[in-house]
């Protein structure tokens, strides 16, 4: 895990954050996918951009290490 993105019981009930923050990782890239701009995200949650790719670069981890199993193909 990078420095910026932290785990801790006592904050967000051990969601990833950034550091010194109480911003989940979910929340900067939901609001991504939800079409939000970099500065938007920025202002609204008071981020870096570093935070904003860190919190990229852990997503980004988290789906590079998941185990995929094709789904069965139903029977038709």
């Amino acid at each position: 895990m990078n420095e910026r993105v932290i785990i801790d019981p006592e904050i967000q009930h051990g969601k990833p954050v950034i550091h010194g923050t109480r911003v989940p990782i979910t929340r900067i890239v939901g609001g991504l996918a939800g079409g939000m701009t970099r500065e938007q995200i920025m202002r609204e949650y008071e981020v870096t951009e570093e935070d904003i790719w860190a919190a990229l670069n852990y997503a980004t981890e988290l789906i590079e290490a998941e185990e995929f199993h094709p789904l069965p193909v139903p029977a038709g």
